[in-house]
Protein backbone atom coordinates (compact mmCIF):
# COMPACT_ATOMS: atom_id res chain seq x y z
CA UNK A 1 0.00 0.00 0.00
CA UNK A 2 1.30 3.47 -0.89
CA UNK A 3 2.50 5.79 1.87
CA UNK A 4 1.22 9.34 2.28
CA UNK A 5 4.45 10.75 0.87
CA UNK A 6 3.56 9.18 -2.48
CA UNK A 7 0.30 11.13 -2.79
CA UNK A 8 0.33 14.78 -3.89
CA UNK A 9 -3.27 15.69 -4.75
CA UNK A 10 -5.89 17.33 -2.56
CA UNK A 11 -8.34 14.52 -3.31
CA UNK A 12 -5.83 11.91 -2.14
CA UNK A 13 -5.19 13.89 1.04
CA UNK A 14 -8.90 13.76 1.88
CA UNK A 15 -9.12 10.08 0.99
CA UNK A 16 -5.99 8.67 2.61
CA UNK A 17 -4.69 11.01 5.33
CA UNK A 18 -5.38 9.67 8.81
CA UNK A 19 -3.49 8.92 12.00
CA UNK A 20 -2.69 5.33 11.12
CA UNK A 21 -1.21 6.39 7.78
CA UNK A 22 0.98 8.97 9.51
CA UNK A 23 2.48 6.37 11.84
CA UNK A 24 3.52 4.29 8.83
CA UNK A 25 6.07 7.01 8.00
CA UNK A 26 8.07 6.31 11.18
CA UNK A 27 10.13 3.55 12.76
CA UNK A 28 8.61 4.21 16.18
CA UNK A 29 5.13 3.39 17.41
CA UNK A 30 2.60 4.80 19.86
CA UNK A 31 4.62 3.43 22.79
CA UNK A 32 8.22 4.10 21.80
CA UNK A 33 9.40 6.89 19.56
CA UNK A 34 12.37 9.27 19.58
CA UNK A 35 12.61 12.43 17.49
CA UNK A 36 16.40 12.23 17.13
CA UNK A 37 16.18 8.69 15.76
CA UNK A 38 13.39 9.55 13.33
CA UNK A 39 15.02 12.76 12.06
CA UNK A 40 18.71 11.84 12.05
CA UNK A 41 19.89 8.39 13.12
CA UNK A 42 17.80 6.29 10.75
CA UNK A 43 18.98 8.36 7.77
CA UNK A 44 22.69 8.11 8.69
CA UNK A 45 23.72 5.36 6.27
CA UNK A 46 27.39 6.20 5.79
CA UNK A 47 26.79 7.89 2.44
CA UNK A 48 27.56 11.41 3.66
CA UNK A 49 24.22 12.65 2.34
CA UNK A 50 23.46 16.25 3.29
CA UNK A 51 20.99 16.83 6.11
CA UNK A 52 21.30 20.59 6.60
CA UNK A 53 22.66 23.36 4.40
CA UNK A 54 23.41 26.56 6.31
CA UNK A 55 23.70 29.88 4.50
CA UNK A 56 25.74 32.13 6.79
CA UNK A 57 25.22 35.87 6.58
CA UNK A 58 28.94 36.37 5.92
CA UNK A 59 28.66 34.47 2.65
CA UNK A 60 29.98 31.12 3.85
CA UNK A 61 28.08 27.89 3.24
CA UNK A 62 28.10 25.01 5.72
CA UNK A 63 26.80 21.58 4.80
CA UNK A 64 26.22 19.00 7.54
CA UNK A 65 25.52 15.36 6.73
CA UNK A 66 23.17 12.98 8.48
CA UNK A 67 26.25 10.93 9.37
CA UNK A 68 28.06 13.85 11.02
CA UNK A 69 25.06 15.05 13.03
CA UNK A 70 24.17 11.50 14.09
CA UNK A 71 27.66 10.77 15.40
CA UNK A 72 27.93 14.11 17.19
CA UNK A 73 24.48 13.83 18.75
CA UNK A 74 25.25 10.35 20.06
CA UNK A 75 28.56 11.52 21.54
CA UNK A 76 26.85 14.51 23.13
CA UNK A 77 24.18 12.21 24.59
CA UNK A 78 26.89 10.08 26.20
CA UNK A 79 28.55 13.27 27.46
CA UNK A 80 25.27 14.37 29.07
CA UNK A 81 24.99 10.99 30.78
CA UNK A 82 28.51 11.47 32.12
CA UNK A 83 27.45 14.87 33.50
CA UNK A 84 24.69 13.20 35.48
CA UNK A 85 21.83 14.50 33.35
CA UNK A 86 18.58 12.68 34.11
CA UNK A 87 15.48 12.08 32.03
CA UNK A 88 13.28 15.18 32.13
CA UNK A 89 16.16 17.59 32.84
CA UNK A 90 16.07 20.65 30.62
CA UNK A 91 19.03 21.44 28.35
CA UNK A 92 18.75 24.99 27.00
CA UNK A 93 20.84 26.25 24.12
CA UNK A 94 21.17 29.70 22.62
CA UNK A 95 22.98 29.04 19.35
CA UNK A 96 22.73 29.98 15.70
CA UNK A 97 22.28 27.07 13.25
CA UNK A 98 25.60 25.20 13.32
CA UNK A 99 27.00 21.77 14.08
CA UNK A 100 26.84 22.43 17.86
CA UNK A 101 23.19 23.47 17.54
CA UNK A 102 22.08 20.22 15.90
CA UNK A 103 24.35 18.07 18.07
CA UNK A 104 22.83 19.61 21.21
CA UNK A 105 19.24 19.53 19.93
CA UNK A 106 19.23 15.87 18.96
CA UNK A 107 21.71 14.62 21.55
CA UNK A 108 19.65 15.92 24.45
CA UNK A 109 16.47 14.36 23.08
CA UNK A 110 18.15 10.95 22.75
CA UNK A 111 18.87 10.85 26.49
CA UNK A 112 15.32 11.70 27.51
CA UNK A 113 16.35 15.23 28.49
CA UNK A 114 14.24 18.10 27.14
CA UNK A 115 15.69 20.46 24.54
CA UNK A 116 14.92 24.16 25.04
CA UNK A 117 16.01 26.30 22.06
CA UNK A 118 16.39 30.01 22.89
CA UNK A 119 16.57 32.95 20.50
CA UNK A 120 20.12 34.25 20.06
CA UNK A 121 19.01 37.91 20.14
CA UNK A 122 17.39 37.74 23.57
CA UNK A 123 18.51 40.49 25.90
CA UNK A 124 19.25 39.86 29.61
CA UNK A 125 15.69 40.32 30.86
CA UNK A 126 14.09 38.11 28.21
CA UNK A 127 16.71 35.40 28.74
CA UNK A 128 16.47 35.52 32.54
CA UNK A 129 12.69 35.17 32.47
CA UNK A 130 12.79 32.10 30.24
CA UNK A 131 15.66 30.45 32.06
CA UNK A 132 13.88 31.09 35.34
CA UNK A 133 10.73 29.53 33.94
CA UNK A 134 12.16 26.29 32.53
CA UNK A 135 15.04 25.87 35.06
CA UNK A 136 17.56 24.20 32.75
CA UNK A 137 20.40 22.18 34.22
CA UNK A 138 22.76 23.31 31.47
CA UNK A 139 22.65 26.40 29.23
CA UNK A 140 24.77 26.05 26.11
CA UNK A 141 25.82 29.07 24.06
CA UNK A 142 28.76 30.46 22.11
CA UNK A 143 31.70 32.49 23.41
CA UNK A 144 30.12 35.77 22.33
CA UNK A 145 26.97 35.16 24.41
CA UNK A 146 28.66 33.47 27.39
CA UNK A 147 28.68 36.54 29.66
CA UNK A 148 25.02 37.22 28.85
CA UNK A 149 24.19 33.61 29.69
CA UNK A 150 26.08 33.77 32.98
CA UNK A 151 23.92 36.74 33.91
CA UNK A 152 20.93 34.37 33.96
CA UNK A 153 22.53 32.03 36.54
CA UNK A 154 20.62 32.02 39.83
CA UNK A 155 21.95 32.16 43.40
CA UNK A 156 22.29 28.36 43.47
CA UNK A 157 24.63 28.44 40.48
CA UNK A 158 22.15 27.02 38.00
CA UNK A 159 22.15 26.61 35.14
CA UNK A 160 25.68 25.57 34.34
CA UNK A 161 26.85 27.60 31.34
CA UNK A 162 28.74 25.62 28.69
CA UNK A 163 30.42 27.23 25.68
CA UNK A 164 29.80 25.25 22.49
CA UNK A 165 33.15 25.73 20.79
CA UNK A 166 35.63 23.40 19.15
CA UNK A 167 36.81 22.43 22.62
CA UNK A 168 33.40 20.94 23.45
CA UNK A 169 33.27 19.11 20.11
CA UNK A 170 36.73 17.70 20.78
CA UNK A 171 35.76 16.69 24.33
CA UNK A 172 32.73 14.65 23.28
CA UNK A 173 34.71 12.72 20.66
CA UNK A 174 35.94 10.37 23.39
CA UNK A 175 32.43 8.86 23.52
CA UNK A 176 30.82 6.31 21.16
CA UNK A 177 29.19 7.56 17.96
CA UNK A 178 26.04 5.50 18.53
CA UNK A 179 23.44 5.77 21.27
CA UNK A 180 20.32 3.84 22.21
CA UNK A 181 17.46 6.34 22.83
CA UNK A 182 15.76 6.23 26.20
CA UNK A 183 12.35 7.71 25.43
CA UNK A 184 8.74 6.72 25.11
CA UNK A 185 6.46 8.42 22.60
CA UNK A 186 4.70 10.47 25.30
CA UNK A 187 7.88 11.66 27.02
CA UNK A 188 8.58 15.38 26.75
CA UNK A 189 11.09 16.31 24.02
CA UNK A 190 10.99 20.09 23.52
CA UNK A 191 9.94 23.16 25.48
CA UNK A 192 9.19 25.82 22.88
CA UNK A 193 8.74 29.44 23.88
CA UNK A 194 6.47 31.45 21.63
CA UNK A 195 7.86 34.80 20.55
CA UNK A 196 5.12 36.66 22.37
CA UNK A 197 1.70 36.39 23.98
CA UNK A 198 -0.46 38.62 26.12
CA UNK A 199 1.42 37.40 29.19
CA UNK A 200 4.58 39.14 30.35
CA UNK A 201 6.42 35.83 29.94
CA UNK A 202 5.33 33.72 26.99
CA UNK A 203 4.45 30.28 28.31
CA UNK A 204 6.55 27.37 27.14
CA UNK A 205 4.61 25.01 24.88
CA UNK A 206 5.55 21.48 25.88
CA UNK A 207 5.95 18.94 23.08
CA UNK A 208 6.34 15.18 23.42
CA UNK A 209 8.23 12.99 20.98
CA UNK A 210 4.97 11.90 19.36
CA UNK A 211 4.31 15.55 18.39
CA UNK A 212 6.53 14.77 15.41
CA UNK A 213 3.84 12.46 14.05
CA UNK A 214 1.07 15.06 14.26
CA UNK A 215 3.42 17.61 12.73
CA UNK A 216 3.54 15.64 9.51
CA UNK A 217 0.06 16.80 8.52
CA UNK A 218 1.46 20.35 8.31
CA UNK A 219 4.60 19.11 6.53
CA UNK A 220 2.70 17.15 3.91
CA UNK A 221 -0.09 19.66 3.29
CA UNK A 222 1.15 23.02 4.63
CA UNK A 223 4.66 23.06 3.20
CA UNK A 224 4.13 20.22 0.72
CA UNK A 225 7.38 18.45 1.63
CA UNK A 226 8.05 15.18 -0.17
CA UNK A 227 11.16 13.01 -0.58
CA UNK A 228 13.26 14.46 -3.39
CA UNK A 229 12.59 18.10 -2.48
CA UNK A 230 15.46 20.52 -1.94
CA UNK A 231 13.98 22.40 1.01
CA UNK A 232 14.80 25.71 2.70
CA UNK A 233 13.36 27.65 5.66
CA UNK A 234 15.11 30.91 6.63
CA UNK A 235 13.22 31.24 9.95
CA UNK A 236 15.24 30.82 13.15
CA UNK A 237 14.93 27.31 14.65
CA UNK A 238 14.51 28.98 18.04
CA UNK A 239 10.87 29.55 17.04
CA UNK A 240 8.14 27.11 16.10
CA UNK A 241 8.17 27.59 12.33
CA UNK A 242 11.93 27.29 11.98
CA UNK A 243 12.22 24.30 14.33
CA UNK A 244 9.20 22.16 13.52
CA UNK A 245 8.44 23.04 9.89
CA UNK A 246 11.93 24.06 8.82
CA UNK A 247 14.02 21.45 10.64
CA UNK A 248 12.26 18.44 12.15
CA UNK A 249 9.62 17.82 9.49
CA UNK A 250 11.90 17.65 6.45
CA UNK A 251 14.61 15.70 8.29
CA UNK A 252 12.02 13.14 9.45
CA UNK A 253 11.35 12.40 5.77
CA UNK A 254 15.05 12.24 4.97
CA UNK A 255 14.78 15.51 3.03
CA UNK A 256 17.76 17.85 2.99
CA UNK A 257 16.76 21.14 4.60
CA UNK A 258 18.37 24.57 4.54
CA UNK A 259 18.47 27.48 6.95
CA UNK A 260 20.01 30.91 7.52
CA UNK A 261 22.50 31.88 10.24
CA UNK A 262 23.33 35.40 11.35
CA UNK A 263 21.77 38.75 10.56
CA UNK A 264 19.19 38.22 7.85
CA UNK A 265 20.05 39.51 4.38
CA UNK A 266 17.49 38.97 1.60
CA UNK A 267 20.13 39.13 -1.16
CA UNK A 268 22.23 36.50 0.62
CA UNK A 269 19.09 34.36 0.89
CA UNK A 270 18.37 34.59 -2.83
CA UNK A 271 21.98 33.72 -3.57
CA UNK A 272 21.64 30.56 -1.45
CA UNK A 273 18.29 29.64 -3.03
CA UNK A 274 19.94 29.81 -6.44
CA UNK A 275 23.17 28.07 -5.45
CA UNK A 276 21.48 25.22 -3.57
CA UNK A 277 18.86 24.65 -6.28
CA UNK A 278 16.03 24.96 -3.77
CA UNK A 279 12.72 23.59 -5.05
CA UNK A 280 10.57 24.10 -1.93
CA UNK A 281 10.73 27.00 0.52
CA UNK A 282 8.68 27.87 3.59
CA UNK A 283 9.30 31.35 4.98
CA UNK A 284 7.73 34.21 6.90
CA UNK A 285 5.80 36.77 4.89
CA UNK A 286 8.44 39.38 5.70
CA UNK A 287 11.17 37.29 4.06
CA UNK A 288 9.31 37.53 0.78
CA UNK A 289 8.72 41.28 1.23
CA UNK A 290 12.38 41.90 1.97
CA UNK A 291 13.44 39.99 -1.12
CA UNK A 292 11.04 42.09 -3.19
CA UNK A 293 12.25 45.33 -1.63
CA UNK A 294 15.88 44.48 -2.35
CA UNK A 295 15.28 44.99 -6.07
CA UNK A 296 17.62 42.08 -6.81
CA UNK A 297 15.15 39.37 -7.76
CA UNK A 298 16.25 39.39 -11.38
CA UNK A 299 19.89 38.69 -10.48
CA UNK A 300 19.33 35.04 -9.59
CA UNK A 301 17.86 31.87 -11.08
CA UNK A 302 15.15 30.14 -9.06
CA UNK A 303 14.00 26.55 -9.23
CA UNK A 304 10.84 26.54 -7.11
CA UNK A 305 8.07 23.99 -7.41
CA UNK A 306 6.40 24.79 -4.06
CA UNK A 307 6.26 27.84 -1.78
CA UNK A 308 4.57 28.46 1.56
CA UNK A 309 4.48 31.21 4.15
CA UNK A 310 3.20 31.82 7.66
CA UNK A 311 3.04 34.44 10.39
CA UNK A 312 0.89 37.06 8.65
CA UNK A 313 -0.80 37.78 5.30
CA UNK A 314 1.33 38.76 2.30
CA UNK A 315 0.43 42.05 0.64
CA UNK A 316 -0.75 42.00 -3.00
CA UNK A 317 2.38 43.73 -4.35
CA UNK A 318 4.61 41.05 -2.88
CA UNK A 319 2.37 38.28 -4.20
CA UNK A 320 2.72 39.83 -7.66
CA UNK A 321 6.51 39.90 -7.25
CA UNK A 322 6.49 36.22 -6.25
CA UNK A 323 4.50 35.35 -9.37
CA UNK A 324 6.92 37.35 -11.53
CA UNK A 325 10.18 35.90 -10.22
CA UNK A 326 9.31 32.55 -8.63
CA UNK A 327 6.51 31.47 -11.02
CA UNK A 328 4.83 29.42 -8.26
CA UNK A 329 1.89 30.50 -6.06
CA UNK A 330 2.77 31.30 -2.45
CA UNK A 331 0.61 29.14 -0.20
CA UNK A 332 -0.42 30.44 3.20
CA UNK A 333 -0.55 28.10 6.17
CA UNK A 334 -2.20 29.15 9.40
CA UNK A 335 -1.66 27.96 12.93
CA UNK A 336 0.04 28.74 16.22
CA UNK A 337 2.70 27.08 18.35
CA UNK A 338 -0.07 26.02 20.74
CA UNK A 339 -2.54 24.42 18.29
CA UNK A 340 -0.27 23.59 15.37
CA UNK A 341 -1.06 24.24 11.71
CA UNK A 342 -4.77 23.84 10.94
CA UNK A 343 -5.40 25.70 7.64
CA UNK A 344 -3.29 25.06 4.54
CA UNK A 345 -3.20 25.54 0.77
CA UNK A 346 -1.79 22.13 -0.21
CA UNK A 347 1.38 23.21 -2.10
CA UNK A 348 2.06 20.96 -5.07
CA UNK A 349 -1.53 19.69 -5.33
CA UNK A 350 -2.55 20.28 -8.94
CA UNK A 351 -6.24 19.87 -8.10
CA UNK A 352 -6.26 22.60 -5.42
CA UNK A 353 -6.83 26.21 -6.49
CA UNK A 354 -4.73 28.64 -4.45
CA UNK A 355 -6.67 31.85 -3.87
CA UNK A 356 -4.40 34.87 -3.22
CA UNK A 357 -4.76 36.09 0.35
CA UNK A 358 -6.63 33.00 1.51
CA UNK A 359 -5.65 30.84 4.48
CA UNK A 360 -6.87 27.86 2.45
CA UNK A 361 -8.83 24.95 3.87
CA UNK A 362 -8.53 22.66 6.86
CA UNK A 363 -5.80 20.09 7.31
CA UNK A 364 -7.25 16.58 6.95
CA UNK A 365 -8.98 15.61 10.16
CA UNK A 366 -9.38 19.18 11.45
CA UNK A 367 -12.67 21.04 11.72
CA UNK A 368 -12.84 24.85 11.74
CA UNK A 369 -15.72 27.30 11.58
CA UNK A 370 -16.23 31.05 11.85
CA UNK A 371 -18.72 31.90 14.61
CA UNK A 372 -20.77 34.89 15.62
CA UNK A 373 -20.73 36.05 19.24
CA UNK A 374 -23.76 33.83 19.96
CA UNK A 375 -21.95 30.74 18.69
CA UNK A 376 -23.81 30.44 15.38
CA UNK A 377 -21.95 29.96 12.12
CA UNK A 378 -21.38 33.06 10.02
CA UNK A 379 -22.49 33.40 6.42
CA UNK A 380 -19.88 33.62 3.64
CA UNK A 381 -18.22 37.04 3.73
CA UNK A 382 -19.31 37.72 7.31
CA UNK A 383 -16.51 38.32 9.81
CA UNK A 384 -16.54 36.39 13.06
CA UNK A 385 -14.23 34.50 15.39
CA UNK A 386 -12.21 31.59 14.01
CA UNK A 387 -12.96 28.46 16.05
CA UNK A 388 -11.27 25.07 16.09
CA UNK A 389 -12.98 21.83 17.14
CA UNK A 390 -10.65 20.27 19.68
CA UNK A 391 -11.21 17.86 22.54
CA UNK A 392 -14.97 17.62 22.06
CA UNK A 393 -15.63 21.36 22.00
CA UNK A 394 -14.97 24.61 20.18
CA UNK A 395 -11.66 26.31 20.96
CA UNK A 396 -11.18 29.99 20.14
CA UNK A 397 -8.09 30.80 18.08
CA UNK A 398 -8.47 34.46 19.16
CA UNK A 399 -8.38 35.49 15.51
CA UNK A 400 -11.11 36.98 13.39
CA UNK A 401 -11.86 35.47 10.01
CA UNK A 402 -14.39 34.96 7.26
CA UNK A 403 -15.13 32.28 4.67
CA UNK A 404 -16.15 32.48 1.03
CA UNK A 405 -18.71 30.48 -0.95
CA UNK A 406 -16.12 27.81 -1.74
CA UNK A 407 -15.21 27.17 1.89
CA UNK A 408 -11.86 29.01 1.88
CA UNK A 409 -10.88 30.88 5.05
CA UNK A 410 -9.56 34.46 5.23
CA UNK A 411 -7.79 36.15 8.15
CA UNK A 412 -9.39 39.38 9.38
CA UNK A 413 -7.15 40.46 12.22
CA UNK A 414 -6.17 39.54 15.74
CA UNK A 415 -8.73 39.30 18.50
CA UNK A 416 -6.26 40.14 21.27
CA UNK A 417 -3.30 42.41 21.84
CA UNK A 418 -0.66 40.31 20.15
CA UNK A 419 1.36 42.24 17.56
CA UNK A 420 2.75 40.52 14.45
CA UNK A 421 5.58 42.47 12.84
CA UNK A 422 7.74 41.06 10.05
CA UNK A 423 6.66 37.57 11.07
CA UNK A 424 7.56 38.05 14.75
CA UNK A 425 4.79 37.70 17.32
CA UNK A 426 5.23 40.16 20.16
CA UNK A 427 3.43 40.95 23.39
CA UNK A 428 2.14 44.47 23.99
CA UNK A 429 2.20 43.74 27.73
CA UNK A 430 5.82 42.60 27.71
CA UNK A 431 6.97 45.70 25.81
CA UNK A 432 4.93 48.00 28.05
CA UNK A 433 6.28 46.44 31.22
CA UNK A 434 9.85 46.82 29.99
CA UNK A 435 9.40 50.45 28.99
CA UNK A 436 7.78 51.25 32.32
CA UNK A 437 11.06 50.38 33.98
CA UNK A 438 12.67 53.45 32.40
CA UNK A 439 12.97 56.39 34.78
CA UNK A 440 11.29 58.80 32.35
CA UNK A 441 8.22 56.64 31.54
CA UNK A 442 5.21 57.17 33.76
CA UNK A 443 2.63 55.33 31.67
CA UNK A 444 2.79 53.42 28.43
CA UNK A 445 0.38 51.87 25.96
CA UNK A 446 1.57 49.68 23.08
CA UNK A 447 -0.29 48.63 19.93
CA UNK A 448 0.50 47.43 16.42
CA UNK A 449 -0.04 49.87 13.56
CA UNK A 450 -0.02 49.08 9.82
CA UNK A 451 3.30 49.20 7.98
CA UNK A 452 3.87 48.50 4.29
CA UNK A 453 7.13 46.61 4.73
CA UNK A 454 6.48 44.71 7.97
CA UNK A 455 2.73 44.28 8.05
CA UNK A 456 2.65 45.91 11.48
CA UNK A 457 5.13 47.80 13.62
CA UNK A 458 5.04 48.49 17.34
CA UNK A 459 3.86 51.95 18.36
CA UNK A 460 4.17 53.12 21.95
CA UNK A 461 2.16 55.94 23.49
CA UNK A 462 4.20 57.33 26.36
CA UNK A 463 3.34 59.60 29.27
CA UNK A 464 6.71 60.95 30.36
CA UNK A 465 8.01 63.10 33.19
CA UNK A 466 10.20 64.99 30.73
CA UNK A 467 9.58 66.54 27.36
CA UNK A 468 9.50 64.08 24.49
CA UNK A 469 12.37 64.29 22.01
CA UNK A 470 14.14 62.30 19.31
CA UNK A 471 16.93 61.60 21.78
CA UNK A 472 14.50 60.19 24.34
CA UNK A 473 12.79 58.08 21.66
CA UNK A 474 16.09 56.48 20.68
CA UNK A 475 16.93 55.93 24.34
CA UNK A 476 13.61 54.16 24.94
CA UNK A 477 14.04 52.02 21.82
CA UNK A 478 17.53 50.96 22.83
CA UNK A 479 16.39 50.38 26.42
CA UNK A 480 13.65 48.02 25.25
CA UNK A 481 15.52 46.05 22.61
CA UNK A 482 18.49 45.50 24.92
CA UNK A 483 16.22 43.89 27.51
CA UNK A 484 13.88 41.88 25.30
CA UNK A 485 15.10 41.09 21.78
CA UNK A 486 16.60 43.02 18.90
CA UNK A 487 13.30 43.02 17.00
CA UNK A 488 11.11 43.71 20.03
CA UNK A 489 10.94 47.49 20.51
CA UNK A 490 8.67 50.40 19.52
CA UNK A 491 9.60 51.70 16.08
CA UNK A 492 7.23 54.61 16.66
CA UNK A 493 6.91 56.56 19.93
CA UNK A 494 4.27 59.22 20.50
CA UNK A 495 4.31 61.34 23.65
CA UNK A 496 0.87 62.03 25.14
CA UNK A 497 -0.48 63.77 28.22
CA UNK A 498 -2.68 60.83 29.21
CA UNK A 499 -3.80 57.41 28.06
CA UNK A 500 -7.37 56.12 27.63
CA UNK A 501 -8.30 53.70 30.41
CA UNK A 502 -11.03 51.12 30.91
CA UNK A 503 -13.21 51.06 34.05
CA UNK A 504 -10.65 48.87 35.80
CA UNK A 505 -7.96 51.50 35.25
CA UNK A 506 -6.06 49.52 32.60
CA UNK A 507 -4.81 51.07 29.38
CA UNK A 508 -7.55 50.76 26.76
CA UNK A 509 -5.58 49.51 23.77
CA UNK A 510 -8.65 49.14 21.59
CA UNK A 511 -9.29 52.87 21.89
CA UNK A 512 -5.69 53.53 20.88
CA UNK A 513 -6.12 51.26 17.86
CA UNK A 514 -9.40 52.95 16.94
CA UNK A 515 -7.80 56.39 17.21
CA UNK A 516 -4.97 55.32 14.91
CA UNK A 517 -7.40 53.83 12.41
CA UNK A 518 -9.43 57.06 12.38
CA UNK A 519 -6.30 59.14 11.78
CA UNK A 520 -5.25 56.85 8.94
CA UNK A 521 -8.71 57.07 7.35
CA UNK A 522 -8.72 60.87 7.61
CA UNK A 523 -5.26 61.09 6.05
CA UNK A 524 -6.38 58.94 3.12
CA UNK A 525 -9.24 61.31 2.21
Amino acid sequence: MAQLTEYTSYADAQAHANSAALWELFDGDRDYLNIAHECITRHADGSGRAAVRIAHADGQDEILSFDTISAGAAQFAHWLDAQGIQQGDRIAFMLEPSLPFYVCLFGAMQTGAISVPLFTLFGPDALRLRVGDCNPTILITNAEKADLARGAVNADGAPRVVVADQGLLDEIKQYPATYEPKTKANDMAVFQYTSGTTRELPEAVKHSHRTLVTLMFAALYGTGIRPGDEFFCPSSPAWGHGLWHGTLAPLAMGVTTGTFAGRFDPVRLMQALDQFGITNMSAAATHYRMMKNSGKGGDYAFHFQKLSYTGEPIDPATLEWIDQYFHVPACSMYGTTEIGVVLVNYPGAEDFVVKPGSLGKAVPGQKLEVHRADGSITDPGEIGELMLWRGGGWLSTKDRAKTDEDGYFYHCGRADDVIISAGWTMSAVEIENTMLRHDNVLECGVIGVPDEARGQVVKAFVVSNVAGSDALTKELQDFTRERLAQHEFPRIVEYVAELPKNPAGKVHRKMLRDQEAAKAAAAAV
